[in-house]
Formats: C-alpha cells, structure tokens, sequence
C-alpha cells in the first residue's frame, strides 16, 4: 500500500503545474500538443457522425460562430495583454452548431466548440450563449479535461504515457478523453474535482463573456431558466458533476461586480 502511495504522489509531484490565469496547481500529465492533437481528431470524427447547421441560411449558425468568434478574439487580446499569448499555442478556433435535442455544449482543446440547437430555446438570446460559449472555452483554457482525464489515467491505466495508452488500451483511452471533455459521464474520484471546475469555469467564462462586449448579467436569467427547464430531473448536487443551480447562481452574484468592470457595449441584441 505504501508503495502505490508513493508512486502516486511521486506522479503529482512531477506533474503539478500551476495554471497561469487561475493561479492554482493542478495535475497535468499530458502536453497541450498531445491533447490538442486528439481533441482535433476526435473532434472530426464527431463532426462527421451528427448533423452540422451550415452557416449559410441559419441565422442560428450565423449567431453560434459571431459568438465564438468575439469570444475567442478577446481572449486572443487578454492574453497578448498578460503576455501569456504562448498559452494559445495551437488553437485554430471552430465553432459548430449541431442539430440535437440536447441542451449543450462543450469546447475542446484548441478552440474546438460545439453548441447543440437544444440549447438555444434556454440561452434566447445572444448575450446569454455568449455566456455558455465563454464557460465551455474557460473549460479548455483552464486545462480541466487535461486535468480530469489526467486523473483519469492514473486510477484506470496507472498514469501512463498518452501515446502508450493509445497503441496499448485505444478503446479505454479514448473513453477517459471523451468523458474527461463533456462527451460522456465521469463518476468516482474525479466527481469533487469536477464540480471545482464548473464554478471555475463559471468565473473565467463569465469574465470572457464581458470582454466581447456582452452583458454578464445575463448569466442570472440564464441559469434560472436552466434551473427551470431541469426541474424534477437534475439529480441532487453530491450526485453530480455540476453545482445545483441555486449555488451556481449565488457564486455568479458575487462574482459580478468584477466581471462588470470588463464589460464594456458594443451594440449586442
């Protein structure tokens, strides 16, 4: 037992880093290239296997890439600004909007973003999706899926190197990747970590949302719509990877004033 304890703690001390924007050490096994470079791949494929709204002719479609483009854009200048313009390495932004029922979303390593038309009778407008877009890009930014999946890896496969894993447990792998990035259900010991993340996620993604130039006040109505649309379905918050609503919302209240001082109009619906 002492040496399993050991050899895991040896893992986290060597692969504790401390995130630039968020400030806090987490567990990253993996590089961004590794990662980003399966996220486009996997990406692909899910772009392939369900069905894409073309742009043109959706004001929809239209609505999902203004979005993502504004969001990505000020990102792009908050951190050129923070001279941290090295942490975007690789990302070659897409934003794609799926037909499903589902209401989601979800952004991969590399600005790989997906909006699911589900969603879209909730947010009802764009500062509201914009809200979403920036929680799901915070998400990728934050490194939370390299983390998850890197904690992922050690439980399951004993914290081995990406590229063994691939040739070795492809199918297992490609399970914690896919799970790790909100395309599958995580249970067990990540579950904790996973609610740290959303309200993280929350927090930076709030801020993103403003520096477009769209009004973070929105994420209040939105996440009480949410909170009403799931009503009598959302399981209890120890059972889940998202924070109930109601602490969602109480955190997004004190979390405002700040976001506000980023905000500045543009002239959004």
């Amino acid at each position: 037992m002492n040496r399993i304890f050991l050899f895991f703690f040896a893992i986290c001390l060597v692969a504790c880093t401390k995130n630039p924007i968020t400030g806090r050490s987490q567990l990253v096994l993996f590089s961004e290239a590794e990662i980003q470079s399966m996220a486009s791949t996997q990406y692909q494929q899910f772009l392939s296997q369900n069905k894409v709204v073309t742009a043109i002719g959706s004001k929809d479609a239209e609505m999902v890439r203004r979005v993502g483009t504004r969001i990505s854009t000020a990102i792009s200048s908050f951190y050129t600004q923070k001279g941290l313009q090295g942490e975007l390495a690789g990302y070659k932004w897409e934003y794609n909007l799926v037909d499903s029922k589902e209401a989601n979303a979800w952004c991969m390593p590399g600005g790989k973003i997906v909006v699911y038309t589900g969603l879209l009778p909730i947010t009802q407008n764009e500062a509201a999706l914009a809200v979403v877009i920036g929680h799901e890009v915070a998400h990728a930014l934050a490194r939370h899926g390299n983390e998850r999946m890197s904690q992922a890896m050690i439980q399951e496969l004993g914290g081995v190197a990406l590229s063994v894993a691939m040739s070795s447990k492809p199918a297992e792998t490609q399970a914690i990747f896919m799970g790790a990035y909100g395309l599958g259900t995580t249970y067990g010991a990540v579950l904790p970590f996973s609610r740290s993340n959303e309200l993280e996620a929350d927090k930076f993604g709030l801020y993103y949302c403003a520096m477009a130039g769209y009004n973070p006040q929105e994420a209040i109505p939105l996440w009480e719509r949410m909170a009403a649309a799931s009503a009598g379905k959302a399981p209890p918050e120890f059972a889940s990877t998202h924070p109930a609503e109601s602490t969602r919302i109480e955190k997004l209240k004190q979390l405002m004033p700040e976001a506000l001082k980023y905000y500045k109009p543009i002239g959004v619906k």
